[in-house]
């Protein structure tokens, strides 16, 4: 193996404001949390295992493994998070901590570098014999993606030299040579931490290996089919239904896929892998199913709040417009997921709409899924809810009417924790010839541009606000484009270029405002993105929202609690002509913008069940909160799409 390169993370550090104020709560209270909770310590808390389990294939302990056959990632994936931390803000104690569980992970890799604790433990006859439904590869790919992280932030190889064995070992398992299985992953994520690893390493073999498990899947004969076989399934789990083997995205080739289909964290994981190869390899047929694909989930399949999957049964997409609102899936990771795959995107392609649906899915479903506090989560992120319905309905028993301290599938809290960590890697891109903007928070980082090392400074409180300064502080004179996104929903935004108004029309291209020229110490930008309120209307098509409109202002999709607006959601309307303001509140939420308006509540006439009779109407006045802060105020119904007269 080639000498790995430390490439240096992102330097930024995030000053203030609404995405500094999540990063610093990840970093002080949810990294701690939910390590307590790894280990068991959290007192009424569903119990996790998983460091328990690996101290048992260690050999360190005696015991039984505990929880589902994926239980490793939530390790992996709190070790990236943790990495992330120490990048920015070093800690002794919190290295020590990874220090210590990385040696009992060493201990409990296998001499030929095989890595899951569940078969090492349980069922070690059934290494890589259900690749379908369980989930090695899977775990593979996390732990991967943590040891890349770790060595980044730390210098150390402890943990990459582990999962460069494991990835030698299952580089030498499958493939369609002698003695190999020609398999693939029953859960995708191997593939895009593959990437990461040649990335690292300068390996480009890890990246054929990645190649190979994209381009294997759903080839005839289907693999899954023949193991399912030998394994001696004569009927599939229930959640197959009306997909088969694309509800693993596994019954076709990728490159045929049209419409995102099947298990949505699995689809994002595989469409993120798919825009990395494009771009590593280069794969121009990846690039073009990627855009057919990204097309038809924005146009077809997703939620106003940024969130995938619709279909609690597989946690899957369903069919084009099915966007219901009180069953609503949302997962937290298939959320992530999609911030991951719109900024592969934009690598691939320069365009305002992938950052765009980035900053959707990030502000209001992936923070959806975590309180304020950064003790309790979601996993399920609907649209609406009344909880009385959604505790007695066996088909909403997996909506949640409030965060949870933990998970016995606890995938989601340390997902949300390691993108949290990471937020520099969205916020902009360093390009050969520029810097390129996608999402705007109150920040300083540093890069090396066009061969000189720059300082860039954004002050803003966006989102509260669409105000944004631009500093540029490159250490000597340098010729480089500067490329800042005008978000999608500001219908008028300016800008201005050392106080001289910017010609918009003359820069923009492709949802992008570029300035080239040669930069100065002392140079700004100035950006204004005004943030009147919106009301938004859904295509006739999803008939769960017909009749209804949801507000948004700026990124941000609001939400009516009952905690505001009393009980029976449902009866409320908003006129058409209804003047909402929007003021913030310092003391809500942690601060907050509200949107306050006149409207009318629509009560029975009479206590029958069906009348001829007409309604009585009276008036009312409405607010409505940011749709990520709610429910850190009690249990109670919500709804983002209200009824307009």
């Amino acid at each position: 193996m080639t000498s790995p390169t430390c490439l240096a993370l992102p330097k930024i550090r995030f000053e203030r404001g609404f995405l500094a104020g999540r990063a610093r709560l990840v970093r002080d209270v949810v990294i701690p949390y939910q390590w307590e909770a790894l280990n068991d310590r959290i007192p009424g808390a569903e119990r996790s295992g998983t460091v328990s389990n690996f101290q048992i294939a260690a050999g360190e302990k005696q015991g039984e493994f505990y929880g589902y056959w994926f239980q490793d990632s939530d390790l992996a994936k709190w070790l990236e998070a943790a990495s992330y931390r120490l990048a920015t803000h070093p800690d002794a104690a919190l290295e020590a901590e990874l220090d210590g569980i990385i040696a009992i992970i060493a201990k409990a890799q296998q001499p030929d570098g095989y890595l899951d604790t569940y078969v090492q433990v349980k069922e070690p006859h059934m290494r890589w014999k259900n690749l379908f439904e369980y989930h090695e590869l899977y775990i593979a790919g996390h732990f991967i993606e943590a040891g890349v992280a770790h060595f980044e932030a730390t210098g150390k190889r402890s943990l990459l030299d582990v999962v460069a064995k494991l990835a030698n070992m299952i580089e030498r398992t499958f493939g369609t040579g002698a003695g190999q299985i020609p398999g693939y992953p029953g859960h995708e994520e191997i593939e895009l931490a593959l990437v990461k690893l040649a990335r690292v390493t300068g390996e480009k073999r890890y990246a054929q290996l990645a190649a190979y498990f994209v381009n294997q899947r759903g080839q005839e004969p289907l693999y899954f089919e023949e193991e399912a076989k030998r394994l001696g399934f004569a009927k599939l789990p229930v959640y197959y239904h009306a997909d088969r083997w694309d509800f693993q995205q596994a019954g076709r080739p990728v490159r045929n896929l049209v419409d995102p289909i099947g298990h949505s964290v699995r689809m994002m994981y595989l469409t993120t892998a798919m825009a990395d190869l494009a771009l590593t390899l280069p794969d121009e047929s990846l690039r073009r199913a990627c855009t057919t694909l990204w097309d038809n989930l924005t146009r077809y399949h997703l939620y106003l709040t940024g969130g995938v999957g619709s279909e609690w049964m597989g946690e899957k997409f369903a069919e084009r417009y099915d966007l219901p609102n009180d069953r609503a899936y949302a997962e937290s990771c298939a959320g992530i997921g999609l911030v991951f795959w719109a900024r592969r995107m934009l690598d691939l392609q320069l365009r305002g709409q992938y950052g765009d649906v980035m900053e959707r899915a990030l502000y209001n479903n992936v923070l959806a899924g975590m309180a304020l506090d950064g003790k309790t989560f979601f996993y399920v992120n609907p649209l609406e809810i009344r909880p009385h319905e959604a505790k007695r309905r066996y088909d909403m028993h997996y909506v949640k009417t409030q965060r949870v301290p933990w998970f016995g599938c606890a995938c989601c809290p340390p997902n949300i924790a390691r993108t949290l960590t990471s937020l520099g890697y969205y916020t902009h891109s360093v390009l050969s010839d520029g810097l390129a903007v996608h999402l705007y928070a109150d920040c300083r980082l540093e890069a090396t541009i066009a061969g000189q090392k720059t300082a860039v400074a954004l002050h803003t409180d966006y989102p509260w606000d669409g105000a944004v300064r631009v500093e540029v502080s490159p250490a000597q004179p340098v010729t480089f484009t500067l490329r800042l996104r005008l978000p999608g929903w500001c219908t008028a935004p300016g800008a201005r270029l050392n106080g001289q108004k910017v010609d918009l029309a003359a820069h923009t291209r492709d949802g992008y405002l570029y300035l080239a020229r040669e930069w100065r110490a002392g140079d700004v930008v100035t950006l204004d993105f005004p943030m009147p309120i919106q009301r938004v209307r859904a295509h006739p098509a999803v008939h769960h929202d017909a009749g209804c409109v949801a507000l948004q202002r700026g990124p941000m999709v609001f939400c009516f609690e009952q905690a505001d607006n009393g009980p029976l959601l449902s009866q409320l309307r908003l006129p058409k002509t209804a003047a909402l303001t929007a003021r913030f509140d310092h003391d809500l939420l942690g601060g907050a913008v509200v949107i306050e308006g006149p409207a009318e509540r629509v009560r029975a006439s009479n206590e029958e069940l069906y009348s001829t009779a007409e309604p009585a109407v009276s008036p009312a006045t409405i607010t409505a909160v940011p749709y990520c802060l709610w429910n850190n105020r009690g249990e109670g119904e919500m709804r983002v799409w209200i009824r307009e007269s």
